[in-house]
């Protein structure tokens, strides 16, 4: 990944000289939170630990991150605070994990009783859409980790970022935690930078949500794990219906609308997979060295065959004039799945082959589901440490998870930027042995 310049200090709202909570209330002992010390603010986590980079170094002459977690000392008075939620844009495993996480470490931990849920996204903050907002606190919040979906609902598309302060502002909002994707957070830095303009005392802390996984500066992003596990159902199903009929084949579409991670890795973790067609390689459809001769030798040898197509693969094949955008601005993918399947079966007629496709879409089961166990865990670590860097006044970060620890990074940073997988990484070279797919590519 090439990271290129940008700055990691992270901006607050004044010093913070409240003694945390979490040393009054018997949580902490002798300088430590929470069974481990309180983060000081000279810990960092480099961005780049290549080894090779760092030899005859120090770590302080590159490029880190402030390390996520407790502060000894808070910005916010916890007895008059008020704090607000809100979750946009598309619905991923784990969104109630993240608001329960965030209330219970508010109401318990830092005795905020004040904690309001916005109602469908940024529409919320907007009078003339009439959401009502919710009362959030331990009661509100039991048992939502069982569900999908988010009890907060969502929206998609802009609103106008000055009416959103202006609600804030009438509310008395003093920290702000957005849950969302890269348009969210394009918009939380926008909500940020007009906090500041106007010089308001108001904390915006996002935590990046995305089922891609390719939020720019998050090594995982939570609902990945959960994701992968039931794609990986897919693809067992896909697997076993190719076996069962002579010249079998299976077709499962994945999300994965810029990057492929989440095709290579559910390929990865079932192995059940023979071509897996991700965003960042492009697909030749035709000619010796094409996908469709290609699949013709494959099901010539094993008889049956498996493919992975990720949402945002293929795009070159769609006219660029018939382009449709959604409420968030985002280019309306073309229907790769579909595509395909049309393709396939019209070659092998061509070929007086008979075939047996079966297509499966498991995109939408699998955002509305709940997490698993993995995603449920680092859901309320990142939910804690969104509100430890709040209570703490900082504004105008993310939550990311980056070289194996909780870190700040700045909504600058990451704004506005993607992840891709890398077709020279060991993710994808990693797919490639285990499906073996160029064995049969012919030159």
């Amino acid at each position: 990944m090439k990271f290129g310049k940008f700055s990691t200090e992270i901006p607050t709202l004044g010093e913070a000289k409240i003694d945390s909570p979490l040393t009054m209330e018997g949580i902490a002992r002798k300088g430590k939170a929470c069974g481990s010390r309180f983060i000081s603010e000279s810990s960092r986590v480099t961005v780049d630990v290549d080894v090779e980079c760092l030899k005859g170094e120090t770590a302080g002459e590159f490029l880190s991150f402030e390390q996520a977690g407790p502060r000894e000392k808070i910005y916010f008075d916890p007895s008059k605070l008020k704090c607000a939620v809100v979750t946009c844009g598309g619905l991923c495993p784990g969104l109630n994990d993240i608001i329960r996480s965030i209330v219970l470490e508010l109401y318990h931990l830092y005795k905020v009783k004040n904690i309001f849920g916005i109602r469908h996204g940024l529409q919320g903050f907007i009078p003339e859409y009439g959401h009502s907002v919710i009362d959030l606190d331990p009661k509100a919040v039991s048992g939502i980790q069982n569900k999908g979906g988010s009890i907060l609902g969502s929206s998609r598309g802009a609103q106008d970022i000055d009416a959103v302060v202006d609600c804030l502002e009438r509310m008395g909002v003093g920290l702000l935690f957005m849950v969302g994707g890269d348009g969210t957070l394009m918009a939380s830095k926008k909500i940020a930078d007009e906090i500041l303009n106007r010089n308001l005392k108001i904390s915006v802390v996002g935590i990046p949500k995305t089922i891609d996984n390719d939020i720019f500066l998050v090594s995982r992003s939570f609902g990945f794990d959960t994701a992968v596990d039931v794609a990986t159902l897919a693809l067992k199903g896909a697997h076993n219906e190719a076996e069962a009929y002579p010249n079998g084949v299976g077709l499962v579409k994945l999300m994965g609308r810029h990057s492929g991670f989440l095709a290579a890795t559910a390929a990865l973790a079932q192995a059940d997979a023979n071509f897996v067609l991700i965003p960042e390689e492009e697909i030749f459809l035709y000619g010796k060295s094409g996908f469709l001769q290609a699949l013709e030798n494959r099901l010539a040898v094993a008889k049956h065959a498996v493919i992975v197509v990720a949402e945002g693969a293929g795009q070159n094949f769609f006219d660029d004039e018939d382009k449709e955008y959604d409420e968030s601005g985002n280019v309306k993918l073309k229907d790769i799945g579909l595509f395909l399947k049309d393709k396939i079966k019209q070659y092998f007629q061509s070929k007086g082959m008979p075939i047996s496709l079966k297509y499966i879409d498991p995109s939408y089961i699998i955002r509305s589901l709940p997490a698993n166990a993995n995603d449920s865990v680092f859901c309320g670590l990142l939910g804690r440490d969104a509100v430890h860097a709040g209570m703490a006044g900082k504004t105008n970060l993310i939550i990311s998870f980056w070289n194996n620890h909780y870190v700040h990074v700045p909504m600058a940073a990451t704004a506005g930027k993607r992840k891709h997988l890398d077709p020279r990484g060991r993710l994808w070279q990693s797919v490639l042995e285990t499906t073996g797919q160029n064995s049969f590519f012919t030159d």
